[in-house]
């Protein structure tokens, strides 16, 4: 008689962001004893919407934390396009400023895409321009995604063969599902991306031996709709801490799982603070 399957294992964002962390804060001290220069990562806020202040705040506290000084730009709400345009073509002008962080969704009167272009590629430490884009596409030099860099970090981190493995990503945002699906496809995974117009969205689902759910829905994919021991990375974060996998369920059926909150967040936020001391590193000409 057999017993029943154990649950999957934790895939522990938090651990792996503090030791990612702790090489970030090691690297940063260095580059000041070398240069005198400390890595400055600017934030610019548009508007007031609470969760967006926290989430500036808590990226502004880490930063200090790695030895990183930030520069914090809050622009009222009404900002035109245009403002926030140039708002961000004088930080990308600034030499004393090494990354730049828009903080999106921006308001829907203003152009994202616009406002993501005027940041120089060389100090898109979010990952969030075309070009940053086209750089992941072809596996060249430059600044990942940060949720999708922190993702790939985790699937190293916890050994998991992506070659020749099925990969779906659920949700096709510009910043998240695009891009993760990009970085799997470019270690050798064959990728399929699902969405909103997606027909038999289980059947897929139970073809996955790695699945990113990034839709943005509490509790929106099951255990029941998992394949047995297949690798689970929850991208999403909704209110009351959950995420966009019911975790109890899929926590009996995967052999890897991350949790929410504690697992992809804090990668997120690790992969940013990595970036930008690579990219104050490269901007000095060290690298």
């Amino acid at each position: 008689m057999t017993g029943s399957p154990r649950p999957a294992r934790l895939m522990d964002g938090t651990a792996l962001a503090r030791r990612l962390t702790d090489e970030t804060t090691a690297a940063a001290t260095a580059l000041h004893r070398r240069t005198g220069t400390t890595p400055c990562l600017a934030t610019v806020l548009v508007g007031e919407d609470p969760a967006s202040v926290t989430y500036v705040r808590m990226k502004r506290n880490r930063c200090a934390q790695a030895g990183i000084r930030s520069r914090h730009l809050a622009l009222p709400a009404a900002t035109s396009t245009a403002r926030l345009v140039d708002t961000i073509g004088e930080l990308s002008a600034d030499p004393d400023v090494h990354g730049i962080l828009l903080q999106h969704p921006v308001g829907p009167h203003l152009d994202e895409r616009a406002a993501f272009e005027a940041i120089a590629p060389a100090k898109d430490v979010d990952g969030v321009t075309t070009h940053s884009f086209a750089a992941m596409g072809f596996g060249l030099p430059g600044f990942v995604s940060c949720t999708p860099g922190g993702i790939m970090r985790l699937l190293d981190e916890y050994r998991v063969e992506l070659s020749g493995k099925h990969a779906v990503v659920v949700g096709r945002s510009a910043i998240l599902g695009k891009p993760a699906g990009l970085l799997l496809l470019g270690r050798d995974a064959t990728v399929t991306y699902c969405h909103s117009r997606t027909r038999d969205l289980p059947a897929l689902l139970r073809e996955a031996d790695v699945l990113v759910a990034a839709v943005g829905k509490p509790d929106f994919i099951r255990g029941e709709h998992l394949k047995p021991g297949a690798v689970v990375v929850d991208a999403g974060y909704n209110p009351g801490n959950t995420g966009d996998v019911h975790f109890a369920s899929a926590r009996e059926r995967a052999g890897l799982i991350t949790p929410v909150p504690g697992g992809v967040g804090p990668m997120t936020i690790a992969v940013l603070l990595a970036q930008t001391v690579q990219a104050a590193t490269r901007q000095l000409g060290l690298d």
